[in-house]
């Protein structure tokens, strides 16, 4: 019957849509090549498919719920295909009514077709088995490397993340608050937590009243900006924030500059603000408005007009808030936003005033067993204190207001991190593309391409910069922003056991303090000066400490918070120069050891061969301790020699040998035993999976770049520019020289050359490790201050020399003979080093910042210009802004120019290589001069930096630069360009250790 009703639809309806000459493209296909390949619909299709929560076609008049059956037919009888019926499917029956199949064009026909029960019965089980075919059949649409139904979940949750974090603390509060009223008992809080609920009702009351004080009253400083935020979540923020800094300080002291307190909550406070400003512009008006509305006056035409269109534009954002369409939601709301910024001014006002409420309503009371019988011991949690801080060099003291907390609230600081609101936590999804100077990376949170650190002109070059020009560098940060990780739940769990039983391995903090030395029982005074002295340095050591343990803390806290995730991404942005960085500052691979062991690439590759490989020679990389100075072939027969070493540490990383604790990098190196088992114990070791991102390091990158700049053929072989049979190490052969120097200087009559006596007293303490950081450093400009400084560091570690004037003279010695012997080995890199040098000095000589353009064409402008002291009247104390003046630091910008124009160059070549490698599909990872990728990929990879790197170079860089200056300063005289050798620079095609 149902057939002869089919038959009847088809001569019933004519063809609507579909032309008699596209009848044999469509019959040629079937019907999932229908949605694929037709003309026809490919006229119709919509631009973007990514929002159906679906993977079947997206055809314009469809209901995106369903899709064409199968060939194979629904319920096994009946098809579209062209090899059952093709003048059926060539327009005849089809009607564009948004018809989702056959079945559903019968149900629309029911009065034509009688309304049978057996057809209703027929179509649902048609529609059951169309929708089983769709989603087994059809290709899914992906998004950020996952289905679009899983990217739009972690969306929302990544939008309620970065919108509503300080929110859901506000309400975790208010309904802690509840509970114990109802209950009449103090919930069994962490201590920290249990600090803050008792501070939030009193601080957020506290506000709440000067909110009300402050409205129409203009005359306080900060009554203009006091209501912009509701007052329980200005509670949250400036408790939250307040705590955050104190634990990030590095100085270890339990206090904090009231300047920097201040200026950080403020904006907190203002970019809080202006995201709930955002939101509540998207929700439509209440029905008490639209009653309010319906109940006043008649408006004028003019009024009318204007409240459909805000009506319209209210309609339009909470669509696109709904389909999640954040840049075009961010876009108009920028574009209705007048109010502007509140700067630096309002930050701290309103910041001390905030942290000044705070101080009012923060008290603290020990424990009860440490009261004894005495009345409860309630103090402030906070105190606000002025300090004298000596300057660099003893060159006098300034004094600064600073907020301290009290030693019991101290103590908590280190439970504190898994307590805290992390606003820039790492993204669920991948980062919004770059667009512009504060378009991209998160979708809410402020996010800005360039750190600028308040220089007003290095901001607006970049922001004046064409679009056009940027993308280069926009593609490289999106790039590093979509390398997908994940956290190593082995190794975190490692981790999480030695910081339970105390630290003090694998470079962990001890998380005890060391205990004051006792006060001696005497009235001699040089032993209580030296018991004084004692007690200094175990406080310093303790505040070290605190620091420390404050800062495993909170990245531990982040690695729980994402272990759980199947993947997360690191947006990225730019410091001046044009370097990369991830904009989460606590967990990333730019981190220490543990940060780096405890993350992995989300996606695993097979190792294959070379990746076996490649794993054994990392491994050993890890290990260091001069293994990874042998050539590749010596680091896979260190690593496969100590198998047993390397199965114990993966099996037993605890109760075991604990091989790998040795290593320089003990949780890196642990991860990599536990990946190299798992592949030596497999049938098939090269299919083993590997999620470990495989290292290649520069050989002291910055005298690499020198090096090419200058064609410098005897640099280029000290930094493995050429191809030798194992890595040069220019730690070591700088160390070689400056021996020869000393041995030569140690044969001479001391009466005749005073160096005599320090060659002799420094003759056996010369190594690489006496000189290497000062050869890294030369390359940032050190200078004979600072290359002694470092020197007798080493010096005083190893005890050498006891007698400190000894020590000062030895020291001046061996760096002025350091730096002979770098001289001496990069004469090209100090010749273009010293040219930068001049060319910055004459720019700098007429109050002219120092600016260049990189080869990625990012525009970069030095910093470095005299500062002005602003005095801000606050609530709590007077306060001194620095402001920079118009006057440029002549000495800064010439003496820092040659560092950050290399730095710039680095920052162009990891950029270059990231792109290629996202081209060539690998994953990249990059640390400025360490470049990261799968083990499998690392022959490929290590061909793409050796090409980017002869790319870069082979461009006229000082030439350009040369130009660009005389361009832009056309009366004023340069130096001429330095000499340059004849170093062929595809020599470093060829050479295996250039990166290692």
């Amino acid at each position: 019957m149902w057939r002869s009703l089919l038959k009847q639809a088809s001569n019933t309806h004519k063809s609507k849509f579909v032309p008699e000459s596209c009848t044999s493209s469509l019959s040629s296909s079937s019907c999932t090549g229908f949605c694929q390949t037709s003309a026809f619909i490919n006229k119709f299709r919509p631009s973007k498919a990514i929002n159906h929560g679906f993977s079947g076609c997206p055809i314009l008049g469809f209901r995106e719920n369903y899709v064409f059956p199968s060939q194979k037919g629904c319920l096994g009888r009946f098809g579209f295909s062209h090899s059952g019926n093709p003048s059926f499917f060539s327009g005849k029956f089809w009607n564009f009514k948004g018809y989702a199949s056959a079945a559903e064009a019968i149900v629309s026909n029911e009065d034509d077709l009688s309304g049978s029960e057996e057809i209703n019965e027929l179509v649902e089980a048609m529609i059951k088995e169309e929708r089983k075919e769709s989603f087994s059949k059809q290709p899914k649409i992906m998004v950020g490397g996952m289905g679009v139904a899983k990217y739009n979940t972690l969306k929302r949750r990544q939008i309620k993340i970065e919108t509503e974090a300080w929110e859901e603390a506000a309400k975790e509060y208010q309904e802690l608050i509840a509970d114990m009223c109802e209950q009449k008992l103090a919930p069994n809080l962490p201590y920290v937590k249990s600090l803050f609920l008792g501070w939030f009702e009193p601080l957020r009351d506290s506000i709440a009243a000067e909110q009300e004080v402050c409205k129409g009253n203009f005359k306080i400083s900060h009554a203009a900006y006091f209501n912009e935020l509701s007052a329980d979540m200005m509670a949250v923020v400036t408790m939250h924030k307040l705590m955050g800094l104190l634990m990030t300080n590095t100085a270890g002291t339990g206090g904090i500059r009231v300047v920097q307190a201040a200026c950080q909550i403020g904006e907190a406070i203002e970019n809080e603000a202006r995201i709930q400003k955002f939101l509540e512009k998207t929700k439509k008006k209440s029905t008490t408005d639209k009653k309010s509305a319906t109940e006043s006056e008649p408006e004028t035409t003019e009024q009318g007009k204007l409240a459909k269109n805000e009506e319209k534009l209210r309609k339009k954002v909470t669509q696109l808030m709904k389909k999640q369409k954040v840049h075009q939601v961010r876009e108009i709301v920028k574009g209705r936003d007048t109010s502007k910024p509140w700067g630096q001014e309002a930050h701290v006002k309103v910041g001390c005033r905030l942290i000044q409420l705070l101080m009012e309503n923060a008290y603290i009371q020990p424990p009860v067993d440490q009261i004894g019988d005495g009345p409860p011991d309630i103090r402030p949690a906070f105190v606000h204190a002025l300090k004298n801080v000596i300057k660099d060099g003893n060159r006098g003291s300034r004094r600064y207001g600073v907020i301290e907390c009290d030693p019991l609230v101290r103590k908590g600081l280190e439970k504190t991190a898994k307590h805290m609101v992390i606003p820039y936590m790492p993204m669920l999804v991948p980062p919004q593309n770059w667009t512009g100077y504060d378009q991209g990376a998160y979708l809410f949170l402020p996010s800005y391409v360039m750190r600028t650190h308040g220089a007003k002109q290095q901001r607006e070059t970049v922001k004046r910069t064409p679009r056009k020009q940027l993308e280069p560098v926009f593609e490289a940060l999106d790039t590093l922003g979509n390398t997908k990780w994940r956290i190593n739940r082995r190794i975190l769990g490692v981790v999480d056991r030695l910081w339970a039983n105390g630290g003090r391995l694998a470079d962990l903090v001890d998380r005890e303090d060391v205990p004051l030395p006792e006060e001696p029982d005497t009235e001699d005074e040089t032993e209580i000066r030296k018991w004084k002295w004692k007690v200094k340095a175990v406080k310093k050591e303790n505040n070290e400490r605190h620091s420390q343990r404050c800062d495993v803390e909170l990245k531990l806290a982040v690695a729980r918070k994402m272990k759980d995730e199947v993947g997360f991404y690191y947006p990225h942005n730019l410091d001046f120069r044009g370097r990369a960085y991830p904009m989460h500052p606590y967990l990333n691979h730019l981190g220490s050891d543990l940060c780096r062991g405890v993350l992995e690439f989300a996606e695993g590759r097979p190792l294959g061969k070379s990746g076996l490989r490649w794993l054994k020679i990392h491994l050993a990389n890890l290990y260091a301790g001069g293994v990874d100075k042998l050539s590749y072939e010596g680091r896979v027969e260190f690593t496969e020699s100590h198998l047993d070493d390397i199965f114990d540490s993966a099996d037993r990383p605890l109760e075991g040998k604990r091989w790998w604790l040795s290593a320089e990098d003990p949780f890196q190196c642990l991860a990599a035993c536990i990946n190299l088992s798992e592949a030596l114990r497999s049938c098939t070791p090269e299919a083993t999976i590997s999620h470990m991102p495989v290292h290649q390091d520069g050989s002291c990158n910055g005298l690499q770049h020198y090096a090419a700049l200058g064609r410098d053929k005897l640099g280029a072989a000290a930094v493995n520019l050429v191809a030798g049979d194992k890595p040069a190490d220019v730690y070591s052969g700088i160390a070689a020289r400056v021996l020869d120097i000393m041995k030569r200087d140690a044969q001479e009559d001391p009466a005749t050359n005073p160096n005599a006596l320090h060659a002799r007293l420094l003759i056996n303490q010369v190594d690489r490790k006496l000189v290497k950081q000062t050869v890294m450093t030369s390359v940032y400009g050190v200078t004979y201050v600072g290359a002694r400084d470092q020197i007798k560091r080493r010096l005083k570690e190893r005890g050498a020399i006891a007698d400190d004037t000894q020590l000062f003279v030895a020291s001046c010695y061996a760096a002025r003979t350091t730096l002979t012997a770098l001289g001496e080995m990069f004469q090209a890199a100090r010749s273009i080093m010293g040219w930068l040098g001049e060319c910055a000095k004459v720019i700098a000589s007429e109050n002219q910042p120092v600016r260049w353009v990189t080869p990625l064409g990012l525009p970069v402008v030095q910093p470095y210009r005299q500062l002005g002291r602003h005095l801000i009247k606050t609530s709590l104390q007077m306060l001194t802004l620095q402001r920079e003046t118009d006057k440029v630091m002549v000495k800064r910008q010439r003496t820092a120019f040659p560092p950050n124009f290399v730095h710039s160059l680095d920052g162009s070549h990891m950029m270059m290589t990231a792109v290629a490698c996202k081209k060539a599909g690998l994953n990249f990872a990059g640390v400025h001069d360490s470049y990261w990728t799968h083990a499998c990929d690392v022959d490929e990879m290590n061909r793409i930096l050796r090409e980017k790197f002869v790319e870069l170079y082979e461009a006229p860089i000082l030439e350009n630069l040369l130009e660009s200056f005389q361009k832009a300063f056309p009366s004023w005289n340069f130096p001429p360009l330095p000499e340059r050798g004849d170093f062929d620079l595809r020599e470093v095609l060829e050479s295996p250790y250039f990166f290692n």
